[in-house]
């Protein structure tokens, strides 16, 4: 079955909304830095289909049950089944969120995931001419 089709506005960071056409989710996306923005428009400049945080992962749970720890990732590019988290902190910063996928790999084996650091945005930024995203 084909994927529907759909044009939303996004509510970006520091900058006015950006029209997408790959973009599969139901809701507008609401990007919580330039980053995630930036990276949006390259999936959809390349036309590749993408959704926009919409799964959380359960990591830890208390005694009671109640969720004590989650992980959201950025992006779900349903073709490639596979998620992408944008981090733009400095590298010595992202232990937090190294462990928290280390672990998400380890209680969901079958989900694939990449982490993209700010150095391979500034790759990116640099071979298309983008802005620096902070």
């Amino acid at each position: 079955m084909a994927a529907e089709t759909q044009s939303f506005q996004g509510e970006p960071a520091e900058e006015g909304p950006v029209e997408f056409q790959a973009y599969r989710g139901t809701t507008p996306p609401r990007f919580v830095n330039a980053a995630e923005r930036e990276y949006a428009k390259i999936l959809d400049y390349y036309g590749v289909p993408w959704l926009y945080e919409p799964t959380t992962f359960v990591l830890e749970r208390d005694a009671e049950g109640k969720v004590v720890e989650a992980f959201t990732p950025d992006f779900y590019l349903p073709e490639q089944d596979l998620y992408l988290e944008v981090t733009v902190m400095k590298q010595s910063l992202v232990t937090r969120k190294n462990r928290k996928l280390r672990k998400l790999r380890q209680l969901y084996p079958d989900v694939r995931i990449k982490l993209f650091y700010e150095r391979d945005f500034e790759r990116i930024a640099a071979r298309y001419g983008l802005p620096k995203a902070s």
